[in-house]
């Protein structure tokens, strides 16, 4: 039987058993991952099949139709960045304990990289890992961390080799959030909710057991978690027309049609939006299992440039109106961000060329890795990261 048949036969199974009309999103989400339907390019009893990733466009696209429950809107850290990092470097153990209540929205996950030393420069970071017998020791800060405040877990990286050069004295680990060492503070952004948090921990101690691949081998985890970020935040694969272009599309509906300065721009616009939706199904029909190529970035790229250009368009239609916002709630979201407001949607996009790599790291990469160009000058490259000048 073809690994295409046996999806289609459990899909069917998926529903027979758990019919998303009548279950808690949890149940439904538990009998998706028993099936292996969570991450069908898993191996078979984590939750997937040992398939080719683009099946999961299949199973996603025939759970939609049925109205059932997301796994990336209850858990999109936990989703898109965490499970593939823990599939890929953690023990058989971790990963039993970890992905069916993760994927089930159970357990929220949040992921601790960027440090206020050390944004776009994550080699860079100085959180201190000490090994002491069979725990590892851990004190320092954390930044922009998405939806720590309700998070039962994390992965951290931290560093447990001074003397060694940046890239190679990292570790990372699985954090709990609900450690008495762990305080989470929120950082109020723009829109006026709180999604992000700064992370300190204070003598909060691991068990080795709880490490993610080898010590000191940090930054070639983490570029698992990051590759996936990226396809996370830019690969969304999602019906045509639908998302911000919508919102401009239902602008253009309410307002006077007669410009056609403003129709060609749309049309512009429209179009730009379609090309990224086949050019991400594209990337994840190709895309092979494990951690993905740097082509993940092309779609992180255009979706934060192209998300802040129809964000504008749609300001730009509403006039003054554009300058009115009633929605500082000062909240802590619990779940995926509401843009319905065309406002905080506007408000909100501009972090889009931030978070996930910034749009200057997305070039970097994609003229390096991908168009072989010239890499820019590193003169930190081989000094060990004790003798780094830092700010």
């Amino acid at each position: 039987m073809s690994t295409e048949t046996r999806v289609a036969e459990l899909i069917d199974e998926l529903f027979a058993t758990c019919p998303p009309e009548s279950n808690t999103a949890e149940a439904f989400l538990g009998v998706q991952y028993d099936l292996g339907l969570a991450w069908v390019h898993f191996p078979e009893g984590f939750g997937g099949l040992g398939g080719a990733p683009k099946l999961q466009t299949t199973i996603n696209t025939a759970i939609a139709k049925r109205h059932g429950p997301s796994p990336y809107g209850r858990n999109p850290i936990g989703y898109g960045m965490c499970a593939p990092t823990v599939v890929t470097h953690g023990s058989d153990e971790q990963k039993r304990r970890y992905l069916r209540p993760l994927f089930t929205g159970e357990e929220i996950w949040c992921q601790m990289f960027s440090e206020p030393g050390a944004g776009s420069d994550v080699a860079g970071l100085s959180m201190r890992a000490i090994n002491d017998g069979e725990e590892w020791v851990l004190n320092g800060q954390k930044v922009w961390t998405t939806l720590a405040h309700l998070s039962r877990y994390g992965i951290v990286i931290a560093r447990t080799d001074p003397e060694a050069v940046k890239h190679k004295g990292l570790t990372m680990f699985v954090l709990d959030m609900q450690d008495p060492g762990v305080e989470v503070r929120p950082l109020v952004q723009i829109t006026g909710e709180a999604e992000f948090n700064e992370v300190y921990l204070t003598d909060v101690r691991i068990a080795d057991a709880e490490r993610l691949g080898d010590v000191g081998e940090g930054w070639h985890v983490s570029l698992t978690t990051l590759m996936n970020e990226r396809v996370s935040i830019g690969g969304q694969v999602a019906p045509r027309g639908s998302g911000l272009i919508a919102s401009a599309m239902h602008e253009w509906k309410q307002g006077d049609r007669t410009d056609v300065i403003a129709r060609d721009e749309l049309a512009q616009l429209w179009i730009e939006a379609e090309c990224l939706r086949l050019t991400n199904i594209r990337s994840s029909a190709t895309r092979k299992a494990g951690v993905p190529g740097p082509e993940g970035s092309t779609g992180k790229l255009a979706m934060a440039l192209l998300n802040q250009r129809i964000a504008n368009w749609v300001m730009n239609q509403r006039g003054m109106a554009s300058t009115l916002f009633d929605g500082y709630t000062f909240d802590r979201p619990t779940k995926a961000l509401d843009l319905s407001s065309p406002t905080k949607a506007f408000l909100r996009v501009q972090a889009n060329s931030i978070e996930g790599g910034t749009t200057n790291i997305m070039r970097n990469i994609l003229g390096e890795r991908v168009l072989g160009l010239p890499g820019e000058p590193r003169v930190d490259r081989d000094v060990p990261w004790s003798q780094v000048a830092r700010s």
